[in-house]
């Protein structure tokens, strides 16, 4: 009975099988990343590059229909471009990097549904909104998983000026460390894992696998290390119990699997010990 319920699903059938392992992938370096936007106070900025890509999707489906190489390229090009684009308008005008990034977001949205609403049919439209993980073939799942092991290792490689140029800016540029290319790669960092995400649970729901278990993690986990960890297991079971819901009830496997993390999310909220609701009420 047990097999049958959460593990048959994935021996039976490949697509379960390369959707639970493009997942957790994902998870692995999304779920990572979301721990230094929470710190950083950066959630929104991601919600808002989540659809700064969406454009450059969109173009790469015109020029070569459902071309998952052509929809990378192009929304990696306008992602880099808008994450560059807003910073500098931050820094030249008085405007918080915050709402630049807010404003491109809407533009960029809208663009991106009026791009392929010139082609393509609304199942299009749903395809890149709301992603396919059950759809991912062979070719996507080795791109999912380079592009995730990168991600992991440059964030490693950056690890430590990250965190102070979280903590302390003024003081990791006092000290020459780099602070504004330190930026500057985690900004780049997050497109790639935007990107990544994208083919799994599409542009508007990409950015819950990476905030989600981080802001879960953060009522678990008393250090940044542990933090780490928590959100890395938390998008994992995600994934995982996600695809199972979705298989057994026969919902849409993205919206099951950033359902299931929502739901530890408000577990977290209540019962975490670090800043939970009834553990404060409590003291």
């Amino acid at each position: 009975m047990l097999y049958e319920l959460f593990i048959a699903p994935f021996t039976m059938f490949d697509f379960m099988a390369r959707g639970l392992f493009g997942g957790i992938f994902l998870a692995l370096s999304a779920s990572s990343l979301g721990v230094f936007l929470v710190l950083r106070r950066m959630s929104l900025v991601a919600d808002s590059m989540s659809h700064t890509i969406l454009p450059g999707v969109a173009l790469g489906f015109l020029v070569a229909g459902m071309s998952m190489g052509a929809m990378l390229l192009g929304g990696m090009i306008t992602g880099i471009l808008v994450a560059l684009l807003a910073g500098f308008i931050a820094r030249i005008t008085s405007l918080k990097e915050e709402s630049s990034f807010a404003a491109f977001y809407l533009i960029s949205l809208g663009l991106g549904v009026i791009l392929v609403s010139l082609r393509g049919t609304n199942m299009d439209l749903l395809h890149v909104l709301f992603g396919s993980v059950l759809t991912l073939d062979n070719e996507s799942l080795l791109m999912i998983m380079v592009m995730s092991s990168l991600s992991i290792i440059v964030l490693t490689m950056i690890y430590r000026p990250l965190i102070i140029d979280c903590l302390d800016p003024a003081f990791l540029r006092a000290e020459g460390g780099g602070g504004s290319m330190t930026h500057v790669v985690f900004l780049l960092l997050l497109v790639v894992n935007l990107l990544a995400g994208f083919q799994v649970l599409g542009t508007l729901m990409v950015v819950g696998i990476m905030l989600l278990p981080a802001i879960a993690a953060k009522f678990l986990g008393k250090t940044l290390m542990t933090q780490i960890v928590l959100a890395v297991l938390i998008g994992i079971l995600s994934v995982y119990f996600g695809l199972v819901f979705s298989f057994h009830i026969s919902l849409p496997a993205s919206a099951c699997i950033i359902l299931t993390a929502g739901v530890i999310y408000i577990l977290a909220l209540l019962f975490g010990r670090y800043g939970g609701l009834l553990h404060r009420i409590n003291f």
